[in-house]
């Protein structure tokens, strides 16, 4: 979508679900029509381009070779340039094309690697649901977002796809403000051409949702806040439980260590010398923990990103994090085992069984 580009569509939800809400949003709001495009893009001063685009799942083959969930979008010439697609090679659907519904195509790079793995596609012909249309570009790769491939796709002219599906079926508006600073003013101005169309009255609600990139980045903000809080809650828990851990096994060494400790202070260790040598060995003992589930996290990351399309690493400074905070962790609940030791009385200790 870009930092400058939005959408209209008929309705939209971002946060709780509130079925009731859908339900009157579907009663309230119109689909968007061909009319209000020709309306908004016709008086509207603060957009840089703004386009029609409709789309749906479904499946595309070539020469008895399917493939299925196939995003085919119905759009003006240029939506590709609206949504930040660039041509890879070939080229583009033209203004012309939309007009005479011309049956063209322009695909991802996962349709023409499955089904052009060694060929070139262009002039190539495809079937959407047995319709048939000729390839004449395709887009340059986009990769994935969180495990979806962005490059299963095919354009088609808008005028086609209303032809195929008809005219008011789940039609959207893509536009671009003139330029990033006037994002909000460009969605005010459609919003109140879109409302003067529709005849509301400034009391009434808008019958119709508007959102930009700032709508998903709440959005994700607010989803990864909350997972952050979880993950600091379920992270603090174990690191309790790992540090009363810890200093249970250091006060059972200080236990079985009595007669050691008793010999070298005997021989002039100070108590500042058992209380470090203590504290190093919880601080390393705990490292050591914090290293093994750094590895098994590795591990873990690179089976998932293996086995499936779910892109995962590990970050430098995770791992450092991750050890850092186990050592401290040691560290600190190593304080008491290692005072203790330190304090024990040099004849006492000596006289404690081997």
């Amino acid at each position: 979508m870009g930092a400058d580009g939005f959408r209209v569509v008929r309705m939209a939800f971002f946060g709780d679900w509130n079925p009731k809400k859908f339900l009157e949003m579907q009663k309230r709001n119109p689909q968007l029509s061909r009319e209000e495009y020709d309306f908004i893009r016709g008086h509207a001063t603060t957009l840089k381009d703004i386009g029609m685009l409709a789309s749906r799942d479904t499946r595309v083959s070539h020469q008895g070779s399917s493939i299925e969930s196939v995003e085919v979008d119905g759009v003006t010439a240029n939506m590709p340039a609206i949504q930040n697609i660039q041509v890879g090679y070939g080229r583009g659907i033209t203004e012309d094309e939309v007009r005479r519904h011309a049956p063209v195509a322009f695909i991802g790079t996962e349709i023409r690697t499955r089904f052009f793995p060694d060929r070139d596609p262009l002039g190539k012909t495809i079937q959407i649901e047995g319709n048939p249309y000729e390839v004449v570009g395709v887009a340059k790769e986009l990769g994935n977002v969180f495990g979806q491939s962005q490059d299963r796709f095919v354009m088609i002219p808008i005028e086609s796809y209303f032809k195929t599906y008809g005219s008011r079926n789940g039609l959207r508006l893509v536009a671009k403000a003139v330029s990033q600073e006037h994002l909000f003013e460009a969605e005010d101005e459609v919003r109140m051409l879109l409302r003067a169309f529709r005849h509301l009255h400034p009391g009434q609600d808008d019958n119709f949702t508007i959102f930009g990139s700032d709508s998903f980045v709440g959005l994700w903000q607010r989803l990864t806040s909350t997972i952050s809080a979880m993950a600091v809650g379920i992270v603090s828990v174990f690191l309790l439980v790992g540090g009363v851990v810890i200093m249970n096994i250091m006060l059972a060494s200080v236990t079985e260590r009595t007669h050691e400790i008793g010999i070298r202070k005997s021989l002039g260790a100070r108590r500042r010398d058992i209380l470090n040598q203590f504290l190093v060995e919880s601080a390393v003992l705990a490292a050591a923990g914090g290293l093994a589930g750094v590895l098994l996290a590795w591990a873990a990351a690179v089976l998932v990103r293996t086995l499936t399309p779910v892109p995962m690493q590990l970050p430098w400074n995770s791992v450092f994090i991750g050890v850092g905070l186990s050592a401290v962790t040691g560290l600190f609940f190593g304080i008491y085992p290692a005072k203790r030791a330190a304090e024990l009385d040099p004849i006492e200790a000596l006289r404690a069984e081997k």
